[in-house]
């Protein structure tokens, strides 16, 4: 199955806000929730979290990497949820607290309020309209940690840098649940699968191999849908050859281009955001994240040459 919306998975994980950046809530003994998506978005996932969990409070809110669709109302639901923990990698941590990452955090968080704004996709009386604040790690986590809930529920930490280097993903084996985001690329809702390196083609292909070999029943992309059952190995599969075609692309235009950076995104660009007619990023942070892959790829194939 690939779920698309809010509300039960299976295996008590929900989908709070919306599909296009969600929070992950896990409805055990003592809850736990994954990603802070918008920081405009923190009264609806707050509103949805509290109606999953009913009396209870999640005790913890777990993030793969900080960027501001992923981590943009970790702050809020901290100051909302009394005694919540929010836990982090090490480099994360680090990230967060540079002046020049809390800029853009605020730039880009800006810009999708104006686009939700714009969309009227949910209540827009509940969107949070002040500048996104920053917020500090409570719990560092690492490769190879197990964080024990109770009810027998465990948390494995596992590192899969690529996307970014501060990036790890979550897996609760006794239910199957894989919380991945970009480790694993990401699906748009056109079916495309956008291959999610920004700093290292190679790294990223080991941390999706890794992810690969795990037994998961439930898997949670960065957006738009979780994969469940047998279409969860049909994605796994689709990404890793997604990621190789766009390598093979990327090389093939560069070649074309003259190895000018700008001209490349241009084409790419105008395949695969262009031709987008649905629900997508805004354009500065598309354009942000894929100059970065382009330019990756260019050194990439000029160490191999």
């Amino acid at each position: 199955m690939i779920f698309n919306k809010t509300g039960l998975v299976k295996n008590d994980l929900f989908v709070a806000g919306f599909p296009w950046s969600p929070v992950y809530v896990f409805a055990g003994e003592q809850p736990v929730i994954f990603e802070a998506g918008f920081y405009c978005m923190g009264k609806i996932y707050e509103r949805d979290i509290r109606a999953f969990l009913s009396d209870k409070t999640p005790e913890m809110l777990f993030l793969t990497h900080v960027h501001y669709d992923h981590c943009g109302a970790a702050s809020y639901l901290k100051s909302v949820f009394k005694g919540m923990k929010i836990a982090l990698s090490k480099r994360a941590s680090e990230i967060i607290k540079r002046p020049n990452a809390q800029k853009l955090m605020v730039e880009l968080s800006r810009n999708v309020l104006h686009l939700i704004d714009k969309m009227e996709i949910v209540d827009n009386r509940l969107l949070i309209r002040d500048t996104f604040e920053i917020f500090e790690a409570d719990k560092i986590v690492y490769d190879g940690q197990t964080i024990h809930l109770e009810g027998g529920i465990d948390v494995d930490v596992i590192a899969t840098p690529g996307h970014t280097r501060d990036m790890v993903s979550f897996y609760i084996p006794q239910k199957k649940i894989l919380i991945a985001t970009e480790s694993t690329g990401c699906m748009g809702n056109t079916g495309r699968i956008i291959t999610e390196f920004l700093v290292d083609y190679d790294v990223y292909m080991s941390s999706l191999k890794r992810l690969a070999l795990l037994d998961i029943d439930v898997l949670c992309q960065g957006h738009h849908f979780v994969f469940t059952g047998d279409d969860v190995k049909k994605h796994f599969d689709n990404s890793i050859k997604a990621a190789i075609s766009f390598k093979e692309h990327v090389e093939y235009l560069l070649k074309t281009e003259d190895y000018e950076i700008e001209r490349v995104v241009s084409r790419i660009k105008s395949e695969e955001y262009d031709t987008n007619p649905r629900i997508k990023q805004p354009e500065q942070a598309y354009l942000l994240n894929l100059k970065m892959r382009v330019t990756h790829l260019a050194e990439r194939l000029a160490r191999v040459q």
